[in-house]
C-alpha cells in the first residue's frame, strides 16, 4: 500500500475528528440525543410538534458549513470517480442501511462507539467491513 503523500492531510483530519467529538458530545450532554444524521434528518419526515425548529437548524447549518469554509480557505475541487447514477444508487444504499442498521455512521461510529453499546459496535463492524469489501472489489477484482 502506497501513501498518497501529497493530499496526505494528517492535522485537518484529527481537527475534524476533534471537532465532531466535542459536537457529538455536546450534543448529548445539551439535549439529550444522540448525534446520528439519519434520525435528526429522519425525523423531519415525521413530524412532532416542538420538535421541527431544531432539526431544521441543524440541517441548514450541515449545509451551510461548506459554503463557510469555501469562504474561509482555499476552494477545493472535489473528485467523484462515479457518474450521478452511480452517487444516487450509492446515497439509496446507505439510506437502506441505515433504516435496518437503526442508525448511521455517526450515530452508532461515534455516539454509540463512545457510549460503549454493542449494537453499535456490531453496526460498525458491519458497515466498515462492507465498506472494505466494496472498495477491494471494485478496485482489484473488477477493474
Amino acid at each position: 500500500m502506497l501513501i498518497d503523500w501529497i493530499h496526505f492531510t494528517p492535522w485537518t483530519a484529527l481537527a475534524g475528528g476533534v471537532l465532531l467529538g466535542l459536537a457529538s458530545a455536546l450534543f448529548v450532554l445539551l439535549n439529550g440525543r444522540i448525534l446520528g444524521i439519519s434520525g435528526i434528518v429522519g425525523g423531519l419526515l415525521r413530524l412532532r410538534r416542538g420538535d421541527i425548529g431544531w432539526r431544521v437548524v441543524f440541517v441548514l447549518g450541515m449545509l451551510a458549513a461548506p459554503w463557510l469554509y469555501g469562504l474561509l480557505a482555499a476552494p477545493t475541487q472535489p473528485r467523484i470517480d462515479a457518474g450521478w447514477g452511480m452517487v444516487v444508487l450509492a446515497g439509496l444504499l446507505v439510506g437502506v442501511g441505515t433504516s435496518y442498521g437503526s442508525g448511521c455512521t455517526s450515530g452508532h461510529g461515534v455516539c454509540g462507539l463512545s457510549r460503549m453499546s454493542p449494537r453499535s459496535l456490531v453496526a460498525t463492524l458491519a458497515f466498515m467491513g462492507a465498506g472494505f469489501v466494496t472498495v477491494f472489489l471494485i478496485r482489484h477484482a473488477l477493474a
